[in-house]
């Protein structure tokens, strides 16, 4: 199947998600259409846009997570693309970094299941109702999660600037 045009403008694209989900708002600081949901809207909202005609965002591109530990929160951001529209969209959510607990989005996109592995194994994200949450890069017994800013290790280079 071909694209039939390519998609909404970002504008567009960012109402379309608002009309879905109240609670969404324009995500500044991107180069593409970008919003923020709540935690508690991130799963109903990515089914939605997965299954909406209008939308048809059928592609996980990427998953990954920021960590903002001065404001003790990770943001987990999903990168989608729409096969048939030709759009694109982020889509971030905020989390408590003290109970960093996310629910799966394998039921949506299946490719979501080695990327949320990846998430956890560097960041210590967890996915509630993940098939099989266990660390992909680093040992089993590895202490820690790299990608934390606040990750600690012995064998790390110091920066030379401080």
């Amino acid at each position: 199947m071909g694209r039939e045009g390519q998609g909404m403008d970002s504008e567009s694209l960012i109402a379309a998600v608002i009309g879905l989900e109240a609670e969404a708002q324009a995500r500044g600081a991107s180069d593409r259409p970008a919003v923020r949901t709540p935690l508690g809207t991130l799963e109903p909202l990515l089914r939605q846009l997965r299954d909406r005609d209008a939308l048809a965002f059928d592609m996980l591109l990427d998953h990954t997570a920021v960590d903002w530990p001065e404001e003790g929160r990770f943001e987990v951001m999903y990168r989608l693309f729409s096969l048939r529209h030709g759009h694109d969209l982020l889509v971030c959510a905020d989390v408590p970094r003290d109970h960093p607990v996310v629910p799966t989005m394998c039921g949506i996109w299946p490719s979501a299941e080695f990327q949320e592995r990846e998430v956890y194994d560097l960041f210590g994200i967890e996915y509630d109702q993940h098939p099989d949450l266990r660390r992909v890069f680093l040992e089993d017994d590895w202490q820690g999660h790299p990608l934390r800013k606040d990750y600690q290790d012995p064998d790390m280079l110091e920066d030379p600037r401080k």
